[in-house]
Formats: C-alpha cells, structure tokens, sequence
C-alpha cells in the first residue's frame, strides 16, 4: 500500500437509516487520522495525506505496540473534564512539534480505530466487507494487548441501542452516529458510509478567499444551490490550517459573489464544514476543515 492512502468518506443524513445489513458506531469529534506502522517506526497521516506524526507523538509512540505492516484508520480525540474535546483536538493538530508536546502532557490524545486498510499476514483489507475488516480489527487489537490510547470504536446492528448512544453520549461529546453497510468494501474518496450529526451541517466546496492567502479572513464557498457565498471571519486555528492549500494554489483571478463582493478564486480541492442554517444568508459560518 503507498502513502498516503486515501480515506473513505461520509455524506451526511438527517434521520437514522434502519435496514438489514447496517452497522452503526458512535462518531467521535475529533481529528481523522491513518496510522502506518513501519518496520522502524510509526508514521500518522491526515485525512488531506499530509505527515502529522510530529504533532501526535504521543499516538505514534502507542503505536509501535503493533506488529509491522499493520495500517489504521481512526479518528485521534482529546479528553477535556471527562468530555471530548473537538478543539483540543483542532489546537494540538495546528500546533508546532514543541507546542504539542506541551499539550500532550498536558491532555494526551486517544486514537479511536475503526478501520484495518492493511495487515501483515493479509495484505490489503480495503476490498474485504466491512463485517470481516471489523472482525479482523478486535482480533488484532486484542491479540496486540492494545488498550488506551489505541482502542476500536464500538459497533452495533441494533438501531434501537445506536439510538441510546445518539442521545446518551452526546454529553461526552460524541457528536452522532456512522452509519456503514456490513458487505462494503473500503473505498478511499468515496462517501460510502453516512453519518447523523447532532449540529445540522453540510460540506460545501472552497472557491476563493478574502486577504492574504498566508492569512485568508473569509472564505468564499460554492453552496449547494450554486451560489457561492463569503464566509464569516476565520478563526486563526482555521486560518492556519487552510492557508498551506490556498498558498500552494498560486494566485487567485479576481472574482465576485452574487452580491459583489470581491475574492480571489482559486482551485484548491478543499472541502470545509458549514453550519446549515446559516447558508440562508449570505454568510455562512464555517465550522472546520475537511
């Protein structure tokens, strides 16, 4: 398997699927991340395929309790008073390598798995069914003797007890459900499996900026109606994060919303989170990056 891979996605949904054949797991509100242990080492990419092992080495170290070959999908969480913390999480990602390390004495971070994409006997699981990845996951962890920071998500097919863990452990910061057919395979770009969030959101495609790119104040946004939209201010953690891909974008030609207001528009790729109520207006408040 080369590096980086690319992960498996999920599209969003408003009511709990039920049927046969459906697996449901708590969704942690966290920072996605594919754990690769190497012969040496262990590397942790991101969700967009870049290196962030210098920012979780806390999980890295964890992780060379695992046999060589073995790669994870999962997401990294961060525990503040007993609740999940998504921006603690958000903070030690947009960190320095030494700044993390204070935060990781601080809070260490876990690293929820819910996905094997490789092992060392069996190769590439990717085209496996989700059923016999899973099986696959809790044999490996407990064989391994992994226990916390690295531990698997909990899965269940009974949507009555999914819907105890919906309302039940939304005060510990689980923010919904993921939702994944027993019989698919693992196809990486592709929002195969569905997810019910507590806070109405939607994913909408990044086509410009406002100031510097070093330094972008707004976003401008394609909504799913077409328009495209600027966004509330950006937050610095979400500037940060997002000014390597419109800096590596080059140049933006000028352009202008619906209403005239003026932004670079560039072609990045990058998809960002919105809250959906505020896609009404012509501002739209971004909650994070995808």
């Amino acid at each position: 398997m080369d590096w980086p891979v690319s992960v498996a996605l999920a599209q969003a949904v408003q009511t709990l699927p039920v049927g046969k054949d459906l697996h449901y797991e708590p969704k942690l509100d966290g920072h996605r991340l594919v754990l690769w242990r190497a012969e040496e080492t262990v590397r942790l990419q991101s969700r967009s395929g870049r290196d962030v092992t210098a920012v979780w080495l806390d999980l890295a170290l964890a992780g060379m309790r695992l046999p060589a070959g073995v790669v994870l999908d999962g997401e990294a969480v961060v525990h503040i008073n007993g609740r999940i913390s998504f921006s603690a999480a958000q903070s030690r990602a947009n960190s320095t390598p030494a700044r993390a390390r204070l935060l990781a004495e601080r809070h260490p971070a876990h690293f929820a798995v819910f996905d094997v994409l490789h092992h060392p006997e069996h190769g590439d699981t990717r085209g496996w069914s989700y059923v016999r990845r899973r099986a696959l996951l809790d044999q490996l962890l407990e064989e391994y003797g992994m226990g916390p920071p690295i531990q698997s998500v909990p899965t269940t097919t009974d949507a009555d007890w999914a819907r105890v863990w919906y309302e039940a452990l939304q005060a510990q910061g689980v923010e919904g459900l993921m939702i994944k057919v027993g019989s698919s395979t693992y196809k990486g770009g592709s929002r195969q499996w569905r997810k019910l969030r507590h806070a109405e959101t939607m994913d909408v495609e990044v086509v410009g900026y406002t100031g510097p790119a070093v330094r972008p104040q707004h976003l401008a946004v394609r909504l799913p109606d077409g328009r495209v939209a600027l966004s509330q201010t950006l937050t610095a953690p979400l500037a940060t994060q997002l000014a390597p891909l419109l800096t590596a974008a080059g140049p933006g030609r000028r352009a202008r919303t619906g209403r005239g207001e003026p932004y670079a528009a560039v072609a990045v790729g990058a998809v960002v989170e919105v809250l959906s109520g505020t896609t009404r207006h012509a501002v739209v408040t971004v909650t994070r990056a995808k």
